[in-house]
């Protein structure tokens, strides 16, 4: 009976000994599967930052550059001083094609023409200004002026179109109001001349007459 006991007892405690390598084994598994688990989320962090780099540029400006997992490569040109741009941002992708945006220090940002792109890193601030568009204060106050004379001196145009209308106008009534006195006055002289020659026909008229009469008479 002691012998049975002690076999029956002998059984439990290798069922023990195989369940704790059981769980042992799995508690394996399973931290192995976790530390798996963070390499590959470690990884996939590193894939996805972008690397960075600070030089400096011209006209008090540095450029900073990175370039992110596609490939696409951005190149921020700062400017610590210009009173017209704060910044501009080149990209360039994978392909090799660049563009360019341009951010005034007021206002809102424009696309550089491409054939400015390739300088946009080297250029001076407001080179690159004017290149985007960006007009100054002095150019607006400019303009303006220009507008005003242009303005004014079609006002002067106008104003002397007028006064020589006018004086056109009052020389056609000086010349018609001579033309009609010159037409009066030769009318006038043209009925004196008739009258001055009816008389002188009367009289002639007259004279025949009586010289005719003289010779008819004995």
């Amino acid at each position: 009976m002691r012998i049975k006991l002690m076999a029956g007892l002998g059984v439990l405690a290798l069922a023990g000994l195989a369940a704790g390598c059981s769980d042992s084994g799995t508690t394996t598994n399973t931290n192995t599967a976790a530390n798996s688990n963070t390499t590959t989320v470690a990884t996939t962090t590193t894939n996805t930052t972008t690397a960075q780099e600070t030089r400096p540029a011209p006209g008090d400006s540095e450029i900073a550059t990175s370039t992110d997992a596609s490939g696409n490569k951005t190149e921020t040109r700062t400017f610590k001083n210009n009173t017209r741009v704060s910044k501009v941002v080149v990209t360039t992708t994978p392909a090799g094609k660049r563009s360019a945006r341009v951010y005034p220090v007021t206002g809102e940002a424009r696309d550089l023409p491409e054939d400015r792109v390739a300088t946009a890193l080297e250029d001076t601030g407001d080179a690159i200004a004017d290149a985007a568009g960006f007009v100054t204060d002095k150019t607006k106050e400019a303009a303006a002026t220009a507008v005003d004379k242009t303005k004014d001196a079609a006002a002067a145009t106008k104003e002397g179109a007028q006064a020589v209308g006018e004086r056109a106008a009052d020389t056609g009534r000086t010349v018609v109001d001579k033309t009609k006195e010159g037409a009066k006055t030769v009318g006038e002289r043209t009925a004196e001349g008739a009258q001055t020659v009816g008389s002188k026909t009367a009289k002639g008229v007259k004279k025949a007459g009586k010289a005719v009469k003289d010779a008819v008479t004995p």
